[in-house]
């Protein structure tokens, strides 16, 4: 069977994986299996991250997202962050485990004196405790609440990221987008923001999916629908179609720029069905 192909309609969105695989996590539904140590992918260096950043302002870029791994393991992620807030509005994604009051500061200091705007994701699977520690790793919970408070004391509204691996468990009738928003609500945080993500059959949770997209499967659809249509990625190898695949060589579409990663690319991966049934982006 002929591998189903996406175009590449706009270039709107720039992806860094800033740090790879690398994290102080080792989360059980993790999509690319990142942990602390051997990670499979590597970190990007200060000088390729800025250079891309500049390669995509000249394609016209209107979004930047860091994501790893753990974004803030990387020894000049807040001088990174600067750079991507002279280009366009910019978001973090961090398990918030490594955000003190003196990054929460620094963070905050970015988001006054920028024109565009910064987004912090932290990363909690449930409101209970030793639930979302099941999941995440002992004592997590606590750290990932404590940077919800300090970015809203100072004036960010964090956007809490949850993934449906707990939505069995949910008492009958319970959503966990208003479980969340309550929760957020207790907190004293008076604008809760939460994003709902599915299980995805990559990382640690590879073989949990199913079908592939097939040709005729496209034939009337709307590519736009599809987040590969308008974005790419930059991870160590080169440049990459798709967050959620980043790394993989199926994914790659180029060993170099950015500029030549505009063209097709392949819905390869059992992934890619769950963004054609579901709509679903890893954009805010």
């Amino acid at each position: 069977m002929t591998t189903p192909t996406a175009p590449l309609l706009e270039l709107s969105t720039l992806w860094i994986q800033v740090t790879g695989t690398w994290c102080n996590l080792t989360c059980t539904h993790c999509l690319n299996s990142s942990g602390p140590h051997n990670p499979w992918l590597k970190s990007l260096d200060t000088e390729m991250v800025i250079h891309s950043i500049k390669e995509g302002a000249d394609l016209g870029i209107k979004e930047i997202y860091y994501t790893g791994g753990e974004p803030f393991l990387h020894k000049d992620m807040l001088l990174l962050i600067a750079h991507a807030l002279e280009v366009a509005p910019t978001t973090v994604l961090t398990n918030g485990t490594l955000i003190t009051d003196e990054v929460a500061d620094h963070l905050a200091a970015l988001a006054q004196n920028s024109l565009y705007s910064l987004e912090i994701r932290v990363s909690i699977d449930d409101v209970d405790p030793k639930k979302n520690d099941r999941i995440r790793g002992k004592g997590v919970f606590v750290k990932a609440v404590r940077a919800l408070e300090l970015l809203y004391s100072r004036g960010l509204l964090p956007i809490v990221t949850a993934t449906e691996i707990l939505t069995d468990e949910l008492p009958e009738g319970s959503e966990m987008y208003q479980r969340f928003r309550d929760f957020l609500l207790s907190l004293g945080i008076t604008k809760p923001r939460v994003k709902i993500m599915p299980v995805l059959p990559t990382g640690r949770m590879e073989g949990q999916g199913g079908p592939l997209i097939t040709p005729d499967m496209l034939h009337g659809f709307d590519f736009s629908l599809l987040q590969c249509s308008e974005t790419r990625v930059v991870a160590e190898g080169g440049v990459y179609a798709c967050p959620i695949l980043a790394g993989l060589p199926g994914a790659r579409l180029s060993t170099q720029t950015l500029k030549e990663a505009l063209k097709p690319c392949n819905l390869y991966h059992t992934a890619c069905v769950i963004c054609y049934e579901t709509g679903m982006t890893c954009k805010n």
